[in-house]
């Protein structure tokens, strides 16, 4: 195997990528694995200045930022990582494109020091595209650290292009890369390497790149595209004629050629799938070749740390332990540290309430235009932020921490095997976990799956697990009547573990209803996918605060006030007209009372499910306005008090499991379900989202009420 040098690039004359271009700045596409300091890198150089948007026809978000050197100003835009250029998700397919048809002026490929063996795949890849390419090696500390000494003046002279060393969380490093930006956008000839494959697969490409070169008139490397002929990739060819404005279907020259092509490989043994395993074996050898004698460490003691952690972390008899042990943790943090900074926020708000409810009379509004929009659309705001924000900022930046920290694919992978067991993906572990803090963001994170069938599995079971607005309903029937109100570590403490089981019945309820999918409606075997396990790394939290709370916590929470403030005025509105003599709410109760009592509970608590579709938060505040015929939402003074409201009512342990039941498994919230029309652009998948895990908690209520009633009451 051979490796020589190719300087052609790649130049689209017409693109649809939505990037702005302000001041026509040179462009830079920022490209790499997931988990290398991609995004770090595009902070440093950014800063402040950036903005995001989606990509055309794609649900998947860009980021843009300005970035200047000394001599110059650019637009850098961080595409999604991806592991390779052969696209199989929506991230890989953007990045693709944008770095074939994007017209980039030059690619930054953010490789990660300690594996960079592994990250030269896609650097090789990229320059068979374009040769204005920057390798940027970041996490030089890290490799450091581990003993990897990177000899980088050898690694550009045998890649052909600059190679800079960074540590992106030091912006000072990135002087260098700036530099070598500066270079290869000054008309600087680069001169990459470029793959070279066996020759039968060479002379199969000479075969076809003469006609390709001839039919693109240079707008797209011919040598490349003609390979991704041979690899039948229909995606890539199609959008390619979408962007050139070109046809290859109809060309006879081409067909010809490339019949002629497969005909040879035929006649050399060599397969479909055998060319494209010899394309990746390629790839992997030169990606060895190129670092022997580059990248040396000590086998004996290189990640030493790591393993030895990784031998607990995810064994089959710790791991999963370990996982309980952080949940359990997880939860006991946010519930104990919620608690006071909620307390704070409602009585701030409260006390804003009753100086609208002051303006409104002294300007002489009618009475009813303060319930309206004070005692019910401010109200139910005010609790849906008081009981939705601590939490979330504690949850978020926690949940955060893990994930750069590198424990949270630990987590997916442990979780793979029982996964893969339901005809799903590994990764649907990353986004279960996301759903704790809000099933919108899980639903979000579903775009890292890479499979169209096993992404809506993980779509419509996401809501199976409990996210922050149910925790709330959650805790206070846990604490009324499983742990006592006494209060105190081992109150809370006790409250988590409670909790902690609540959460793996849901768990378990979505490997079974994930199971049941994949065997109907959604059929199919788990596809293999890269789970990368990055090194464990000392979270930035400085960094992991700001971005968890700006990017998560006040995203959900802006979501979820769009939707309180309407709720909040039909709720006023249903609990203040009267049926005779009771309130619209109380009638609407009784209407369900037959049904609801099939589930184990009353009218009451259905309708107050039923009317906390906009935020869950709201559900026991509703639950206790119907009990006491109240006109607006209110809390009452402890928690001994709404025990003994609930008993008067006719509740037992019975209706507290039911009512946890349904709370595990019901509707999602609006914003949810908001979420998931966006993600997947179909109302039956939502519909579907609302429907599947509705039928689920029914059902359960029903059976368990049965039992309960039939051999234990």
């Amino acid at each position: 195997m051979g490796l020589t040098k190719n300087s052609t690039g790649i130049k689209a004359s017409d693109t649809n990528f939505n990037i702005k271009n302000v001041g026509a700045k040179k462009i830079i596409a920022i490209a790499g694995n997931p988990n290398v300091g991609k995004s770090t890198v595009f902070n440093s150089l950014t800063g402040m200045r950036q903005h995001t948007g989606n990509w055309p026809g794609k649900t998947v978000t860009n980021a843009q930022g300005l970035c200047k050197s000394k001599n110059k100003s650019y637009l850098m835009v961080d595409i999604p990582g991806t592991y390779s250029l052969s696209a199989r998700s929506a991230e890989e397919e953007v990045a693709r494109d944008y770095i074939c048809f994007g017209n980039p002026d030059a690619v930054v490929v953010v490789c990660d020091a300690t594996c960079l063996e592994r990250n030269l795949n896609l650097v090789l890849q990229i320059t068979e595209i374009t040769s204005n390419v920057i390798v940027c090696i970041n996490l030089m500390d890290e490799a450091e650290r581990r003993g990897v000494d990177i000899k980088i003046p050898e690694l550009s002279k045998r890649l052909g292009v600059p190679v800079i060393g960074t540590v992106a969380r030091k912006k000072k490093s990135l002087a260098p890369l700036l530099k070598a930006i500066d270079e290869i956008t000054s008309a600087k000839e680069i001169f990459p390497l470029r793959v070279r494959y066996c020759p039968e697969i060479e002379k199969a490409i000479s075969i076809i790149e003469p006609v390709i070169r001839k039919k693109t008139e240079g707008k797209i490397n011919s040598r490349w595209l003609s390979l991704k002929f041979l690899e039948h990739e229909t995606g890539l060819i199609e959008k390619t004629e979408k962007i050139l404005s070109i046809s290859f279907s109809d060309d006879a020259t081409i067909i010809s050629s490339l019949e002629s092509a497969y005909s040879f490989l035929d006649e050399q043994g060599i397969s479909r799938e055998k060319l494209e395993e010899e394309i990746a074996e390629t790839f992997v050898r030169s990606a060895e070749d190129i670092c022997d004698g580059v990248v040396v460490f000590d086998e004996n003691t290189y990640n030493i740390r790591d393993r030895k952690a990784d031998r607990i972390l995810t064994s089959k008899w710790a791991g999963y332990p370990v996982m309980l042990l952080l949940l359990v943790l997880v939860f006991w943090l946010t519930l104990t540290g919620a608690n006071y900074p909620s307390q704070l926020i409602s009585g701030l708000l409260f006390r804003v309430q009753d100086f609208f409810t002051l303006c409104l009379r002294n300007i002489g509004a009618p009475e009813w235009v303060n319930g309206v929009f004070v005692l019910g659309a401010y109200r139910v705001l005010a609790w849906v932020v008081s009981v939705m924000l601590p939490p979330m900022a504690i949850f978020f930046p926690l949940f955060t921490l893990l994930e750069d920290l590198g424990y949270l694919p630990r987590v997916a992978y442990n979780l793979d095997k029982p996964f893969r067991r339901c005809n799903a993906c590994g990764k649907q572990a990353l986004t279960m976990c996301m759903g704790f803090g809000c099933n919108a963001a899980g639903i979000v994170g579903c775009r890292i799956i890479d499979s169209p069938r096993e992404r809506l599995l993980a779509v419509l079971t996401n809501s199976f697990v409990p996210c922050n607005g149910r925790f709330p309903v959650l805790i206070a029937v846990l604490t009324m009547f499983f742990v006592g109100t006494a209060g105190g570590i081992t109150s809370s403490l006790l409250s988590s573990v409670l909790l902690t089981i609540v959460i793996l019945v849901g768990i378990g309820a979505t490997f079974g209803i994930t199971f049941l999918l994949s065997k109907t409606i959604l059929k199919g075997v788990p596809s293999s996918f890269t789970l990368e396990l990055p090194p464990y790394r000392m979270p930035q939290i400085g960094k992991v605060i700001v971005r968890s709370i700006f990017d998560r916590t006040l995203f959900v929470l802006g979501r979820a006030v769009a939707v309180a403030i309407p709720a909040g005025i039909i709720i006023w509105i249903m609990a203040n007209v009267r049926a005779g003599d009771i309130s619209l709410l109380n009638y609407c109760a009784q209407v369900l009372d037959p049904f609801a009592n099939l589930m184990g509970i009353d009218g009451v608590i259905l309708i107050a499910f039923i009317l906390g579709f906009p935020a869950n938060e709201i559900v026991i505040p509703i639950i206790i306005m119907a009990y006491t015929a109240q006109g607006t939402i209110l809390e009452l003074d402890s928690i001994v008090q709404m025990k003994d409201l609930f008993i008067n009512n006719g509740w037992t342990w019975i209706t507290a499991i039911n009512v946890m039941l349904f709370c595990l498994m019901h509707w999602p919230c609006s914003t949810t379900l908001l979420t998931v029309k966006k993600e997947t652009g179909s109302w039956k998948w939502t519909a579907l989202a609302a429907v599947i895990p509705t039928i689920v908690g029914v059902c359960a209520c029903m059976v368990f009420t049965f039992i309960a009633k039939l051999f234990i009451v």
